[in-house]
Order: C-alpha cells, then structure tokens, then sequence
C-alpha cells in the first residue's frame, strides 16, 4: 500500500472517528466508500478491523446509558444473520464489490434520511439487527439501521448501544471470515498501522460529544455517504 493512500485513510479513519465518537454513528459509512475507491480489497476486513478499537472506547466511556434490552434483541439477530453476510462475498466477483458497497451506502443514507420517527419494539430491534449482520459483514456497513432505532433516543443512549452491538458483531464477523477463508492476517496491517488515527479522532470526540450538535452532525454523515457511495458506482 503506498504512502498516499495511507495518508489518505489516516484523515479518513481520523475524521470518521471523530463523528462516530461524537454522534453514535457514521464511521463505517464514511471509510467503506473511501476505502472501496483507494482499494477493494480493504473492504470489509480493515472497516470492521479499524471499529473494534474505537467501539470499545465509546461502549465504555458511556457504559452507564447502554440499554441492554435492546442490545440483546439487535445482538442475537444480528449474529444470526453474520452467515448471510458472507455467502453475500461468496456471489459477489471482487470487482462486482465496490458496486455492492456503494449500492449499500446509497440505500442506508436513503432510508436513515427518509423514515420517519417511530417507538422501537422487539420487532424494530430483531430486524435492525438482521440487517446490520448481513450488509456489516459483506461490506463493513452496518450502522443506519441502527440509527434509525435509536435516532430518537438520547444521544448517549444512542452511542453506548449502536457502540456495543458493532463491537460483538464485527468480532463474530472477523472471526466469521477468518474461519472461513474469506480474510488473511495481513489484512489486519492497515488497521493496526493507523490506530493513532483512530485514537486522535476518538479522543478529540471525548471533547466535544456532550455538546455537539447530532443532528447536523448526522446529516453531514448522511449526506457524505450519498456523495461516495454514488462515485463508487459510478466507477465500478
């Protein structure tokens, strides 16, 4: 991998921490379309790799808002349908890859932008998490239907939660592909390379995510996925 493109997901990964940190959401729909433009073979190993460490930060720094009955529903679906996600790489051709992460993104952006406000029951949480374990594991995008869950929930309720349920399912995901062929140790390189990134943008979101503004801050995510996922279409 040469130094430009390092340099270019250090910002990305910086940046998406950053959001996610702050929000509750946005770092897989703000790295996996980057990542499938510089390189497809990044996705989805490196986006799920890179969110474990950060995950695991937001999930304990806001432990005392995490809402464990939703956790559980979204977290047992979610596992369920890990095996979905990856017979979805199995079809895929690699080059066929960046289309299906751009089409992911696009529709993910569309229906957290255009659904409108409702109480979630076991139902929404049980299908958020079906959802999240099939398109998480095929692409590393596993975050609107989470959002749209919580998106009415108090910030931190949203954050601690959406942060906890990635960190269990992106390593039955990982584990998932490591079992099965579909991932290489060495994939690992770039994620271990830019945990300084990761943690200057985690970090700086400790300053700030009890006073940001969430919903420009979700829009911006939103919006930045729609742009991306639409040039990863364009060029696949």
């Amino acid at each position: 991998m040469s130094t430009q493109i390092l340099a270019v997901l250090a910002v990305t990964v910086a940046v998406a921490a950053f959001v996610q940190g702050s929000s509750g959401l946005g770092f897989a729909l703000i790295v996996a379309p980057v990542a499938g433009i510089l390189d497809p073979g990044l996705v989805p190993v490196f986006v799920l790799a890179s969110m474990i460490p950060l995950n695991l930060y937001v999930a304990w720094r806001e432990r005392s808002s995490l809402d464990l009955r939703g956790a559980g529903w979204i977290t047992g679906a979610r596992l369920a349908a890990t095996p979905a996600g990856l017979a979805v790489l199995w079809l895929i051709p690699e080059r066929g890859l960046g289309l299906f992460v751009g089409g992911a993104t696009v529709l993910a952006a569309v229906a957290s932008l255009t659904v409108p406000a409702f109480t979630p029951g076991r139902a929404a949480y049980v299908g958020a998490g079906a959802v999240t374990g099939l398109t998480e594991t095929a692409t590393g995008v596993g975050g609107p239907p989470l959002a749209l869950v919580y998106q009415h929930r108090p910030p931190a309720e949203l954050r601690s939660t959406v942060a906890a349920c990635f960190l269990i399912g992106e390593v039955a995901s990982l584990a998932l592909l490591f079992a099965t062929g579909k991932a290489e140790v060495t994939e690992l390189g770039a994620a271990v390379v830019l945990l300084p990134a990761i943690a200057a943008g985690a970090w700086l979101s400790r300053l700030v995510h009890h006073r940001l503004d969430a919903r420009r801050m979700r829009l911006f995510v939103l919006v930045f996925a729609l742009v991306s996922g639409l040039v990863l279409i364009l060029r696949a």
